[in-house]
């Protein structure tokens, strides 16, 4: 027996609304900007939500230093080799699930989980076993305290029969519920089954962004929860309303209501700040257009400005592969744009990235720091 989809409150039904009227909206913006930084938001909304999964386990990369290592994942970056590890395993299972939205006859598995288990999981085997179910109980530790059980999964003997059951629901259940709440629920009961001796919290938040991604209304990345939760307040309400809605042992008749509201207050709040990275990603690339002639810089050396503005820096490979050009075409624009004092780098050869110069726009760069107002949507709907 699985943990079933709850009713929704009105207040929950207000919220969902709004998320999807926010979503749609997001659709439209993001159809009418520029390819080129639409792309460079989907590369940073991406690293983001892999920095932020990553450091629910405890695995702190920078985004900007994720997204470098998901250009290249031997790009110079000053990581530990576990981190570097984590998060190209990670890149990779994410782009596979990014990849899924449009198969037309695609249909979940136990294969495909464990295979998107091993994808993210395999450089620890055989230490500890990625891509088949767990073949010895799971205790969940109470922070700070090893010997205090927070969660006990399922038997060991329960679990393929209990992955059987939720397959079957992927593929069949609950199809009149929206793809958001869907989505949320298959978080919820693949963590509390724990199937796989680790990576159960990464594995049940890709899940969940598996079924956003074949949901098919915005690209995974601009509806992804994963940076949300990886904030440290966040966090610490994530871990508490799985314990409190799971209860300490796999106990499917409990009520899961409170766990959709947390999950819609978080696809609402991460929805909100897409949206306001949109609106300052599109201005400054107005901006940064109307001065191209006073600036001196060519419609492409755009792009590198920026990505300085949005991101804090740009890498050279990075600009390289973005544009589409040769490597020497890359450092003829780097070298320009330092010779304007546009850009200043920082570090060596290998390593080296470009901050703005003492010429760069403020304007654009006091767009790109615009403060914003995250409103809580259950503060409206209450």
């Amino acid at each position: 027996m699985l943990y079933e989809t709850p009713l929704l409150s009105a207040a929950d039904h207000h919220v969902l609304a709004e998320v999807v009227e926010m979503r749609r909206a997001l659709q439209h913006a993001v159809q009418q900007a520029p390819a080129k930084w639409t792309l460079d938001l989907r590369r940073h909304l991406t690293a983001s939500a892999i920095a932020g999964s990553n450091t629910i386990e405890g695995y702190e990369v920078d985004a900007r230093d994720v997204a470098d290592l998901m250009d290249d994942a031997q790009e110079k970056v000053d990581v530990t080799e576990a981190n570097r590890a984590e998060t190209v395993a990670y890149q990779q299972a994410m782009t596979y699930i990014q990849s899924l939205h449009g198969v037309p006859d695609f249909e979940y598995s136990k294969g495909l989980l464990n295979a998107l288990h091993w994808m993210l999981q395999g450089h620890h085997h055989p230490r500890k076993p990625a891509g088949q179910w767990r073949q010895g109980p799971i205790f969940i530790t109470a922070a700070g305290d090893p010997h205090a059980t927070e969660y006990e999964g399922p038997h060991e003997d329960e679990v393929a029969r209990l992955m059987g059951e939720l397959v079957d629901w992927l593929n069949t259940g609950d199809t009149d519920s929206d793809p958001l709440v869907r989505a949320a629920m298959a978080h919820f009961n693949l963590v509390k089954i724990h199937p796989w001796a680790d990576g159960n919290g990464r594995m049940s938040r890709s899940l969940q962004t598996l079924l956003i991604a074949r949901e098919g209304v915005l690209a995974p990345e601009f509806s992804s929860i994963e940076a949300w939760l990886g904030m440290p307040g966040h966090t610490w309400d994530y871990y508490k309303v799985l314990r409190e809605v799971g209860g300490p042992v796999y106990s499917p008749k409990r009520d899961t209501s409170p766990w959709i509201r947390f999950n819609l207050r978080a696809y609402h709040e991460q929805t909100q700040r897409v949206q306001h990275r949109v609106d300052r990603s599109n201005q400054c690339w107005i901006q940064l257009d109307e001065q191209r002639d006073e600036l001196g810089v060519s419609e492409r050396q755009v792009t590198a400005l920026h990505e300085v503005a949005m991101i804090g820096r740009v890498r050279r490979s990075r600009y390289e592969k973005a544009e589409g050009i040769s490597e020497q075409q890359a450092q003829r624009d780097m070298q320009h744009l330092m010779r304007g004092d546009l850009l200043t780098p920082v570090g060596n050869t290998k390593g080296r990235f470009y901050v703005p110069g003492d010429r760069y726009p403020q304007n654009v760069l006091a767009t790109a720091a615009a403060r914003h107002t995250i409103r809580d949507p259950y503060g409206d709907a209450a």
